[in-house]
């Protein structure tokens, strides 16, 4: 019985990994208040209203109905931050593209800048002298991968660049995509250096040493920049020289032109969703593949 209304009581999305300290903060302060007040006339009264309190918190994550929806919204990223939250979500961007304080499974952190420090180091030792010095629009027409539509005033995937890019992303989906293909693909050095995939929902995680370094939203996004970065070798013969995050920048751009998902040959549609975290929401301009509901490309709203 006791069993059964602990677990009716529970929510865990509001707790384990999903509690948000802050919330967890103010409510028990909250039920500090409420039980010196109880306790004015009854100190026993008010020492179980405490105990109860702190029960419901630990169970639900929250004494008061509502507070998670309120901190999303009202929480300054200040004070998030003083608890060591993000201020706002993470958005699934591809190569180097986490944020700085996201912690990975096994508790270790990583950093765009770990990428790019990488890179920086390469280039010291004269390995990676290649550098984007132009918008990824810019860099798109530049290499002739993008021009201009001829029925409206807006940019559109070169034919022959879509073909080869259709015929990289059929071959990745007829077979098994690797965590070595993949980090080869995208530049990263294989030696000395273990490579996974770690799936989250539908999200793709990519890891170098339990750490990780690229995220996309979905395995149809993963595979479009792994076809793409591996039909821009032939393209660009600077490619192979650019550092990792830089590639990553240009590949989640690219794939704003794709007009099927690279999974299926389902149509992709643009809309507005909400991304959420566990103290905070954000709503982003999501390309999401019509049939499978796999989101090809996120990008946070102002």
């Amino acid at each position: 019985m006791r069993e059964k209304i602990t677990e009716e009581l529970r929510q865990p999305e509001y707790t384990g990994e999903n509690r948000c300290e802050a919330c967890t903060v103010v409510n028990v302060a909250i039920a500090g208040v409420l039980g010196a007040i109880i306790s004015r006339k009854s100190k026993f009264m008010g020492v179980v209203s405490v105990g109860v309190s702190l029960v419901l918190i630990y169970l639900r994550g929250y004494l008061i109905p509502g507070t998670p929806t309120l901190t999303k919204r009202y929480m300054p990223a200040s004070a998030l931050q003083l608890f060591g939250k993000e201020p706002e979500p993470e958005i699934r961007n591809g190569l180097a593209a986490t944020n700085t304080s996201s912690s990975n499974t096994s508790g270790t952190d990583t950093t765009t800048a770990q990428i790019s420090n990488e890179g920086a180091q390469n280039e010291s030792e004269g390995e990676n002298e290649g550098s984007v010095t132009l918008s990824p629009e810019e860099y798109f027409l530049s290499v002739g991968v993008v021009e201009e539509c001829d029925e409206r005033d807006d940019l559109c995937i070169e034919t022959s660049f879509e073909s080869e890019w259709v015929e990289e992303m059929t071959d990745l989906n007829d077979g098994d995509l690797s965590a070595e293909d993949a980090a080869a693909a995208l530049g990263l050095d294989l030696e000395n250096h273990e490579f996974t995939i770690r799936e989250d929902d539908q999200a793709r995680q990519l890891k170098r040493d339990q750490q990780i370094i690229g995220q996309w939203p979905s395995e149809a996004a993963l595979i479009a920049d792994i076809a793409a970065s591996r039909v821009l070798e032939s393209w660009d013969t600077k490619w192979s020289e650019y550092e990792p995050a830089e590639k990553g920048e240009l590949l989640n751009g690219l794939r704003l032109f794709l007009d099927t998902c690279p999974t299926s040959d389902g149509e992709i549609v643009f809309s507005e969703e909400t991304v959420e975290s566990c103290c905070s929401s954000h709503e982003v301009i999501a390309a999401v593949c019509e049939d499978t509901n796999e989101r090809i490309f996120e990008h946070q709203m102002p």
